[in-house]
């Protein structure tokens, strides 16, 4: 009888057992604020770079976490006056600056719940968005409050308006008249642990977005294993190149240095600023996605650039290329090294590894169609293999694991994992499996567990295609092809019906390696080439070539192989 893949997690677990969240009666995430303002009330907690004009780092804008505390209380008094109540829905519509950070704890502080939706995806998935949350309240700045006006139908919920900025032709007041009203002290809810505090919206990277709902001890046990399990020591100063992770910083003690970027398009970063930034200020952790640190590593190995003050960057949203770990390994001290953390909105962090174990102990099985091993999960996880199956689980049996080494759905359990969508009844019973008082949540990703216990990722659930002959994994298939010098990246898609797929390879060449002419079908034959000698390769026949993947509004990374999937069908047509 084969063993059934045991539930990977701390040892003092059985196997199988969920983790129980451990949780105090009251927590207010935002309470890390006033601790911080007492203990170093001068150390900078905000820092912004944008439109410095040279001057340095002495020149940036910076709110110390004294002047950040009594500014997020000012606008929780004013806020308060103005209607907006503990346990309200608040759209936070507002670019990353002191106002985004300060409003965001003054709603912590307040009880209310702010909703928060990428930008970058565009006016009708965000008012989709909005329809589906149904806020209450809506904080935002004028073109925020314009849509509100001229598309009211996605806003018919809202009560309370509030504008940062000038108000035009709308009423309510605006955030500056209200922050007169509030004072420098303002005494946080006593919120509970589970109690919601945030509406998250996902990438909508595999179908619409969906507003993951967040409590407040959810909150505080991402905080917990962020800082302990890499080692994240109060006074460090962080680069997030996405807003909503600083603020961890200030409940980690961190300095946030808010990068110069758009973050809806982090493809299109500026390297030399990121470096310039991380050099002024002596930035010691950074988190960003893998196009971010794509450009900013080659940009350090074109002109030779260290970053000395770098102690850990963390890089997710999607894996990372290898190319992209060997050029940071260049750049950084000996002493540091690169994290990638695995996870999802819903459940993060899971596991991780780092770029060093990367490099010398899983590069070559990766290369070779093995999947990107993430590997172990953190204490306090629990994770399992499953079936793979598109229909829903109501209730957890043990009998839904697979044996060791076989691919399946990864489906985890903790106190950092979410319990639901809002108001989205079908794709939370799709997500969640009920597991005594608990729920376990099904990835959507596949993989499997090797024999010392770490996660190999394999792609996403949605995105395998099935063949008449089998099923195909994207991550291990699309490795074998990237091999090729002149590959950026490849998409491995099914076009067909699902059981009948024909498995397609869409490429996206390197930049300047466009083929034409003859070099079209030179190209396209060496890929084959290359998926020939791979047993996991051998049955793709149809190669196409394009010229920039469609990808996702957070991360700009994860590759919307469904939109590939049809654009290919019609070409082969």
């Amino acid at each position: 009888m084969t063993p059934e893949t045991p539930d990977v997690q701390a040892p003092r677990k059985a196997a199988g057992e969920p983790v129980a969240p451990q949780r105090e009666s009251i927590c207010n995430i935002a309470s890390s604020l006033p601790q911080m303002a007492a203990t170093v009330p001068e150390q900078a907690a905000i820092v912004l770079t944008a439109g410095r004009g040279g001057k340095g780092a002495a020149g940036c804008p910076r709110l110390t976490f004294a002047e950040l505390e009594a500014l997020s209380n000012r606008y929780a008094g004013g806020l308060c006056d103005a209607g907006i109540e503990r346990g309200m829905r608040t759209l936070l519509m507002v670019r990353p600056g002191f106002e985004f950070f300060g409003l965001t704890f003054a709603l912590f502080k307040i009880g209310a719940v702010p909703v928060l939706i990428d930008p970058g995806m565009g006016v009708r998935q965000m008012l989709r968005c909005v329809r589906n949350v149904e806020p209450q309240a809506l904080i935002g700045i004028p073109p925020a409050q314009a849509m509100r006006v001229l598309r009211p139908a996605a806003f018919q919920s809202v009560r309370r308006v509030v504008t940062v900025g000038r108000r035009w032709f709308w009423g309510g007041p605006t955030l500056g008249e209200l922050a007169a009203r509030g004072g420098d002290r303002f005494e946080p809810a006593a919120t509970t642990a589970d109690e919601v505090a945030a509406v998250l919206f996902t990438s909508g990277s595999t179908g619409p977005a969906k507003g993951v709902v967040y409590e407040h001890g959810m909150f505080a046990a991402q905080v917990r294993w962020l800082q302990s399990h890499y080692g994240i020591e109060a006074g460090e100063i962080d680069l997030p190149a996405f807003p909503l992770f600083a603020l961890f910083d200030a409940a980690m003690g961190m300095t946030a240095v808010i990068p110069d970027m758009d973050p809806s398009h982090p493809a299109r970063v500026d390297p030399a600023k990121i470096v310039q930034a991380i050099h002024e200020h002596g930035v010691t952790n950074t988190f960003g996605s893998p196009a971010i640190w794509n450009r900013v590593s080659a940009y350090c190995v074109q002109h030779g650039l260290k970053l000395p003050s770098i102690r850990r960057i963390l890089i997710a949203g999607a894996p990372v290329p290898l190319p992209v770990l060997e050029r940071l390994g260049q750049a950084l001290s000996p002493t540091a090294d690169v994290h990638t953390p695995y996870g999802a909105t819903e459940a993060l962090p899971v596991s991780s590894i780092t770029g060093r174990e990367v490099l010398e102990e899983h590069g070559v099985r990766s290369r070779t169609g093995a999947g990107t091993c993430v590997g172990r999960p953190l204490p306090e996880v629990s994770l399992r293999v499953i079936r793979i199956s598109d229909d829903p689980i109501e209730q957890w049996s043990d009998d839904l694991a697979l044996p060791a080494g076989q691919t399946g759905e990864f489906v985890v359990a903790g106190d950092m994992v979410t319990r639901e969508y809002h108001g989205l009844p079908r794709a939370t019973a799709l997500a969640k499996i009920r597991d005594g008082d608990t729920f376990r949540h099904r990835m959507g990703d596949v993989g499997y567990v090797d024999e010392t216990g770490r996660l190999w990722f394999c792609g996403r659930k949605a995105h395998r295609v099935v063949t008449a002959w089998g099923t195909m994994f994207t991550v291990p298939c699309e490795a074998v092809f990237n091999e090729h010098p002149d590959v950026f990246r490849s998409a491995l898609v099914g076009v067909g019906r699902s059981g009948e797929q024909r498995p397609v390879l869409v490429v996206e060449p390197e930049p300047g390696r466009f083929p034409r002419g003859s070099r079209l079908r030179s190209f396209a034959r060496e890929l084959l080439d290359l998926g020939r000698a791979n047993e996991l390769t051998r049955d793709v026949h149809d190669v196409l070539f394009h010229r920039g993947f469609p990808v996702d509004v957070r991360h700009n990374a994860k590759i919307n192989r469904e939109k590939l999937a049809v654009w290919a069908e019609d070409r082969l047509r």
